[in-house]
């Protein structure tokens, strides 16, 4: 008799999560209706509610946008933000007033537009990979917390999304396009050079090249056109010397690495030692960084296995690992979570490495948090109640777990890069190099290139 077959966990599973991740949701609106501003861990001042954007549009209309401001942005953040924006809600000495979000309703208008886009574009790209998974896997990326961070924050980041997944998705087909928007999301966020570089691992040499033409004649375009941010003032603010100062528990609170706990642990502003032991505080100072790093070399050496075996490794997990790195070795802030998930989204459910990692995307999306213990209290203008309220700050679990979590996403797909070499190595051997045949001899190894059967 014919054994009926087992309906794949993740059909019920990731339903589950995303399911997990719309009760959480809803209970965050519950929550501002109540209480008058979003529960944690969402922004912890209620009265900062979009400023990300704002600064940035005052800064783009001021010339000290990298001599005072110190910015990191390369000049594309400045022209789009003075494009999209009614610059008559910018006077001199504006920077910071809240009051422009009253204002400058075109501003509004296009971080909100492109949000939207965001949502579709996910949405077709999971639609094109399986469309099995494609709603749940939606759901975890769009309305996930790192995204709805950045909608609550308007960073620019929302327009570096978009074109994160024209650039690296499966929705554009021209090269030339996707050159486009590789070069426009590095001119909006550096640190996604880390993603362009897994293309040399696959021997894209003109694709590469393309995307890398493209970024520079986007920089040199826009630094005309905003006549700052010249590469100089760029290296001097990247270079800056920056100490993780920490005065209260507030700056750890959503944090993508463990630099803010660090920092908190070797603050003298508060008694971490008394309240955890001066042997647990030296124990962590040296597990933290080290668990970086070792997530920072498997990394390394599943670059180092698909530069031997490019065909065996799928060109998106690089692209996330080329991401997942950046994004673990500096603070980027929260919502910059999203391009590890995304990725992460693409993998098939299938062993252990890649499960982890889906499951892992859907639990770091639940914009939820656990207390362990309300540590004071204060009254803040709420943005979006219009109107001061009180606040309840507790100490979450989620600026511990979550920086863990989010890297056990690259470890385990890295690991799973490694293991699919080595597989591949075991079936296929060293003898036919024909995938090889265009390399140079110093990049092919050794052996006579034969077409396969």
């Amino acid at each position: 008799m014919r054994k009926p077959r087992l309906t794949p966990v993740n059909r019920w599973l990731e339903p589950l999560l995303a399911a997990a991740i719309l009760i959480a949701l809803v209970r965050a609106f519950v929550f501002l209706n109540i209480y008058g501003h979003l529960p944690q861990p969402f922004f912890y001042d209620p009265g900062d509610v979009w400023m990300d954007w704002f600064n940035t549009a005052y800064w783009a209309r001021d010339k000290g946008a990298y001599d005072v401001w110190e910015s990191v942005y390369p000049p594309l953040t400045f022209v789009v933000m003075r494009l999209f924006g009614d610059s008559s809600c910018y006077v001199p000495a504006s920077g910071g007033d809240p009051w422009v979000r009253y204002c400058d309703w075109v501003g509004i208008a296009t971080f909100h537009a492109f949000f939207i886009l965001n949502v579709v574009l996910i949405s077709l790209t999971f639609l094109k990979i399986d469309r099995k998974t494609a709603t749940a896997r939606s759901i975890a990326v769009a309305a996930g917390l790192p995204m709805l961070f950045a909608l609550e924050r308007a960073n620019p980041f929302i327009l570096t999304f978009t074109t994160i997944i024209l650039a690296f998705g499966p929705l554009l087909a021209s090269a030339r396009w996707r050159w486009v928007n590789v070069g426009l999301a590095i001119n909006f966020k550096l640190y996604l050079i880390s993603a362009l570089a897994p293309q040399l691992l696959r021997r894209r040499w003109r694709w590469f090249e393309g995307a890398v033409l493209a970024t520079i004649l986007i920089y040199i375009a826009t630094f005309v056109i905003q006549g700052n941010g010249s590469p100089l003032q760029l290296y001097e603010n990247l270079t800056v010397e920056k100490v993780y100062v920490i005065n209260n528990f507030l700056d750890i609170w959503f944090a993508t690495t463990y630099q803010p706990f660090v920092g908190l642990l070797n603050s003298d502003s508060l008694p971490i030692t008394s309240m955890i032991g001066s042997k647990n505080v030296e124990m962590l100072l040296v597990v933290l960084p080290t668990l970086t790093r070792i997530v920072q070399l498997t990394i390394l050496l599943s670059w180092i296995a698909a530069w031997i075996r490019p065909e065996a490794v799928p060109m998106f997990r690089l692209t996330g690992l080329g991401a997942s790195l950046a994004i673990i070795s500096t603070e980027t802030s929260g919502y910059s979570l999203s391009i590890g998930i995304f990725f992460a989204l693409m993998e098939r459910w299938q062993g252990f490495g890649r499960k982890w990692a889906i499951v892992a995307a859907f639990i770091i999306s639940i914009p939820a948090d656990i207390s362990t213990g309300r540590v004071g209290s204060d009254i803040s203008f709420s943005f979006l109640a219009n109107r001061s309220v009180m606040i309840d700050y507790a100490f979450m679990i989620g600026p511990l777990i979550r920086p863990l979590l989010f890297m056990s996403i690259p470890f385990a797909l890295a690991c799973v890069t490694i293991r699919e070499v080595w597989v591949d190595i075991r079936v296929q051997g060293w003898r036919s190099r024909w995938r090889f045949r265009r390399d140079l001899p110093i990049m092919s190894g050794e052996g006579q290139a034969v077409r396969p059967a």
